[in-house]
């Protein structure tokens, strides 16, 4: 059976608060909104981006389609400025590759956004799947979307790991039953992540390769 893990894409493979952080600030600048520094970008994402609008409008939700589609534009043709992968990202991508087991991608980021960043950042990678957020299926941790991706690849969940940096992912994999990594490296603190209960936490990228091994090599 094949044998796959499921990455997370914002805070797990890639660093993208500097972009998400700048392009947010200048959509907020057109209508004379406050804007915020990048750390908060940390808590405001991973629920998408209608719930990082309206988090970071902080309750200025009158100005929300105005600066969601200002953002939405913004972010689009400014995701690959100051995003880069994290170190050890594209060493494990390789690794997996090389070992024949299948890579996921799987993220609450709009869906072309998540393709395009993939395809930008690892393009030498092979991918069995990389799915962003849809409109007609349910946001992470929801479990709808993961579950008919895997059905649709014939995956089973105990031949896979799902690695990622939020609550919602551990929540997500959870629902899924497909063991969960937590990421100490993203967006989101160790605590809380904890709290969470994952069956495995990761302090770097670099300790995923003898995680795999152990875990899908059997």
């Amino acid at each position: 059976m094949k044998k796959f893990v499921v990455f997370d894409l914002d805070g797990t493979l890639l660093d993208t608060i500097p972009d998400i952080a700048n392009a947010m600030n200048r959509s907020l600048k057109q209508f004379g909104l406050p804007t915020h520094p990048f750390d908060a970008y940390k808590v405001f994402t991973g629920n998408g981006a209608l719930m990082l609008t309206k988090r970071a409008l902080n309750g200025r939700e009158e100005f929300l389609d105005q600066v969601y589609e200002a953002y939405s534009k913004d972010y689009g043709v400014n995701n690959q400025v100051d995003t880069a992968p994290y170190q050890g990202i594209p060493e494990l991508l390789k690794f997996l590759n090389e070992e024949g087991i299948g890579i996921i991608v799987y993220s609450n980021k709009g869906h072309a956004d998540t393709q395009e960043v993939i395809r930008h950042y690892f393009p030498d990678i092979r991918f069995l799947a990389v799915q962003g957020a849809k409109k007609e299926l349910p946001l992470k941790p929801d479990p709808t979307a993961l579950n008919a991706l895997m059905d649709e690849l014939g995956l089973k969940p105990e031949n896979g790991l799902y690695l990622g940096d939020t609550v919602m992912d551990m929540r997500c994999a959870k629902a899924c039953q497909i063991p969960a990594v937590a990421a100490f490296w993203g967006f989101q603190p160790k605590e809380k992540l904890l709290q969470e209960e994952p069956e495995y936490t990761l302090d770097t990228p670099f300790e995923m390769q003898a995680l795999v091994k152990k875990h899908l090599d059997n």
